[in-house]
Order: C-alpha cells, then structure tokens, then sequence
C-alpha cells in the first residue's frame, strides 16, 4: 500500500474551524483513518457520556453533585433553575467591576487563592491584559502559604493598601493556603491602620441560613466585608475560570468577561458534535490515547509560542492531571492513570529542555501553541535583519523545533490560534476541558473528583497535629533537651521519629518558634528542646 506523501498527511490531520479561529494539526501524531474508525465504538460512548453530564448526571460521586462548568457559557442548557442564577452572576460581576473602575478608590488588586482559584485568573490576567480598557486594576497575587511569597506581595503594596481590592477566594474558606493569606493580609491591614473589611470581597459557596455559612461566607457577614460573589457546588476549582473565579479578575483588569465566555461557547458547541473528525476536542483526547497506548505512557509538553500564553502550561497541569490522575478505574480496578503535564514557552525552552526531547527518552508528545498575527514593537513590524521581523524568527524556532522533533519520530499536534484574544483563548481553554472528559471516558475514569488531593491534605493535618504534640511535650519538660526517639516515645508515636526530626529541625532554624536544636547535621544526636 503506498504511503501517504508528507503533504497528503498533513491534509488529513488538519482541522480548521474558522468561525473559532483556531485550527489543529495533527498530522504529526501517527493515527491513522484506521486509529479513527477502530475508536468510533468508544468514542460515541464517551460522546454519549458528555451529552449525560451536560445534562445533569451526577458526575462526582464523592460528592454526589452535579458537574456544571459548561452551563457557565450556556446557561440556557443548565438544569431548570440555575439559568437565572448563573446569568445574575454575570451582571452582578460586570455592574460591580464598573462601579469599582469608576468609582477611582482602587487601583491595585490583591487576589488570594489556590489551585485552580488562581492559576485560571493568573493564565487570563497574563494572556488577555492586551486587550484590557484604559481603566484597570494591577494584579497582584498570593498563590501560597509560603512567608516570602506573601511577604513579596505585600512589599509591592507598601504605601498602596489604602487603594487595594482585595478578592479572596475559597469554596469553603478553610482551605489553608488561602485562608492563611487572609490572615496575612488581614494582620497587614491592621498594622496599618486600615480597616480591612471595606478593602475585601469574597468569592465563596453562599447559603441563605447563618447556620449554613461556611468560614468565608461567616467571616465576610461578620466582618461587613464589601461584597460577596457566589461559587456553585457543581463548579471544581480547577474548571472555574468562567464563574466569578475568574470572570471577577477579569473585569477588575478591564477585559470583556462577555467576548471570553462567547469564545468558550463556540468551542463547547464544536466539540459536541458526535462526528469525531469534526469534534477537535475528540481530536485531541484520541490523540493523546493514541499516542500513550491509553495508559499515559507519554507526558504532554506544552510549548506556546508565545508569551502571552506562558502560563497555560501551568494551568493546564491542574486541569489535566488532578483529573486524569487516579489510582482506580471507575470498576475500582487499580489502574495508576495519568497524564503528565509540563512545559514554559518557545523559543525559551529551544535554550533548555528541547535538547532532550530531540535527543533523549521517546516518552512525550509535544503540543506547539502558534499565534498568526501580533503586534511588533509600538506596532510597528521591525525588521531585525534584512526582510526578516523578531515574529519571523519566533515562527521559524517554532517550524524548526516541530521538524526537528519529527526527523527523530516525536509527535507532535500544533495548534494554530489566529490572534491572542478573550474569544480565543476562552475557546482554547474550553477546547482542553472538552478534551480532558472525553479521553477521562476512553480511559474510565472519572475526571471530577480528586481524593489523591484530600489524602494529601489530611495527611498534612496528621504533620500539624503531630507538631502540636510535640511542642507541648517540649513545653512540659523545658529546658530538658531530648533525641526524636525520645520524644517519639514521649507522645505515643514510637514510629514518628524521623517526622519529629524534620519538623523540630524547621522550627529551630525559625528563631521566633522557641526551639533549640543540637546536632541537627546527625540525626541520630540530634536533641530537641524548648526555650
């Protein structure tokens, strides 16, 4: 049988959807018509899954709740009820925006979060600050419970509390990180002598009965904090960034929140179609089960052309592998699914790891981001040499990467976005949370819960209880100094020593906490004790 001319291929692996903007190319993944039609069964059952969790389906178990982040561009489609509700959110987020950009107290915006509450808003504030109003907020982000992170933050707000919206934002209110950046931020106000209250809004689960409110809700009602947006049940962190999540930073950055859900809502409207050559999403995920022999045999690295998406690397690790990441099957059988995700920008990354995707290990496939058009320096298209502009050499290092890694055999897909836009890049979000349920259905497995999450944080809280023992056991025989074993015995955890030895040895080299440690560089005469 002859082969297919390079030409011929690329052909067939191109798809193009010009009332999106975006094309796909995916002539360089190795499927063939035949790796279509052997998939056609599977895929009208992971379709036919799609269909019931649009409309309603409990999707997540765990929780017994509904998955409803498509309904956020479409609301028309929600369950009887949440249309209203998903549309007020809306209006209430723009009226709001408009009220804070003109009002003139605010130009700086402190946003607290974690996971999926910041990496959506932090990918949309980098992508889309191009296309924001000449009346904005500067971003500002506390992503994590790390002091020095919280610290830089706030250094950059010095002198400027007094003109800073602070947005938090927590399901419940007590995720640690976010509500330790509360606090943070909170004790900063307060030694500033700024009321902190009117500087806050919250982005929470919103019940109508005080005997229902959450931490957030609790504390914004009690404090008498400037506003509240809702979060809904059926909406995870990691695929909120149509909701207030993201919607809220959004307008504060002066960006039409109304042009990026549109961009979404295309995208989900081509990506319901059943036929797969015609659905880019299916694309997509049979692509990746191609590619990974439906095991996840090869990490994705996303390397976008372009540093108005940089972030998305990031923000598609969450989105990808907290859903594609399970130990079981949905029959319970133990499966170690997964689908690694990692990647910066091209060409900076041609300077770094693309050495070794040429080079070494066969286990990845590469997805190129190319946008077509941009602007030069103050618009201007400079040539850098003759004929060529800065943009004609990014192009090349892309086409160049792509050749270089295909002469070797490595995948490869290429998206092509025409320009940067709202609508753009809520299609192409929209684009990989389309693909991500559908390849979780042709690997059965559920893509909304994440209890390898919940292990990790009740774990945490064993360390945070464990500490608390031993401080009070250090307390009670101050200033007698003893071993990890020692201790161990001491409180009852005869098998916890090593985790006694990391926890003492943080807090000595933390002056403030109280602990005097010797021998830390020989954990067997290390001895512990308390000032």
């Amino acid at each position: 049988m002859t082969q297919p001319s390079k030409w011929e291929r690329f052909c067939g692996g191109f798809y193009s959807n010009p009332h999106i903007g975006l094309t796909l190319d995916l002539s360089q993944m190795g499927m063939s018509p035949d790796t279509i039609a052997k998939a056609t069964t599977r895929m009208q059952a992971a379709f036919g899954a799609m269909d019931r969790l649009e409309a309603g389906d409990i999707a997540n178990a765990d929780e017994k709740r509904m998955v409803g982040h498509y309904w956020l561009r479409a609301p028309h489609r929600a369950p009887t009820g949440l249309a209203h509700k998903i549309q007020e959110v809306v209006d209430d987020v723009e009226a709001f925006a408009k009220s804070i950009l003109d009002g003139g107290r605010f130009d700086q915006l402190l946003l607290v979060g974690i996971g999926g509450s910041m990496l959506g808003p932090q990918f949309l504030a980098q992508a889309l600050e191009h296309t924001a109003a000449q009346r904005r907020l500067a971003f500002h982000f506390i992503d994590n419970t790390d002091p020095d992170g919280i610290d830089r933050s706030l250094r950059a707000l010095d002198g400027k509390l007094d003109r800073t919206l602070v947005v938090v934002v927590s399901k419940s209110g007590g995720t640690p990180e976010t509500r330790n950046g509360m606090l943070e931020v909170a004790a900063a106000y307060a030694a500033a002598d700024i009321p902190f209250a009117p500087h806050a809004v919250g982005v929470t689960e919103l019940f109508d009965a005080p005997r229902d409110y959450k931490a957030l809700q609790r504390r914004a009602v009690e404090e008498g904090w400037l506003k509240l947006f809702p979060m809904f049940d059926w909406v995870g962190g990691r695929t909120s960034v149509c909701s207030a999540v993201g919607l809220l930073p959004l307008a504060l950055g002066g960006i039409d929140v109304r042009r990026f859900l549109a961009g979404a809502a295309r995208m989900d409207e081509a990506t319901r179609r059943h036929a797969i050559a015609e659905n880019p999403a299916a694309l997509l995920a049979l692509s990746w089960n191609h590619a990974g022999n439906g095991k996840g045999e090869r990490a994705m690295v996303v390397l976008p052309y372009s540093d108005r998406l940089s972030l998305f690397a990031k923000y598609l690790q969450q989105l990808i592998m907290e859903s594609i990441g399970k130990e079981c099957d949905r029959k319970g059988a133990v499966v170690h699914q997964g689908l690694a995700v990692f990647g910066n920008k091209g060409s900076t990354d041609q300077h770094s790891y693309v050495q070794q995707l040429r080079d070494g290990p066969d286990d990845y496939f590469a997805v190129f981001i190319e946008v077509l058009e941009r602007q030069g320096v103050l618009g201007r298209a400079l040539e850098v040499e003759l004929g060529a502009t800065s943009d004609d050499y990014l192009h090349a290092f892309l086409m160049g990467t792509r050749a270089a890694l295909a002469a070797q055999g490595h995948p490869s897909t290429t998206i092509t976005l025409e320009r940067v836009t709202p609508e753009s890049v809520g299609a192409l979000i929209a684009l990989f949370e389309r693909a991500v349920g559908l390849y979780a259905e042709l690997i059965d497995v559920n893509a909304y819960h994440q209890p390898g999450v919940e292990a990790g944080k009740r774990a945490a809280d064993d360390v945070l209880r464990l500490q608390r023992s031993i401080l009070d056991h250090l307390k009670s025989i101050s200033p007698r100094a003893e071993t990890p074993t020692e201790i161990a015995d001491a409180i009852g955890f005869p098998n916890e020593a090593e985790s006694i030895f990391l926890v003492l040895r943080r807090l000595a080299a933390n002056s403030r906490r109280g602990i005097k440690a010797d021998n830390v560089h020989r954990p067997t005469d290390a001895k512990f004790s308390a000032r």
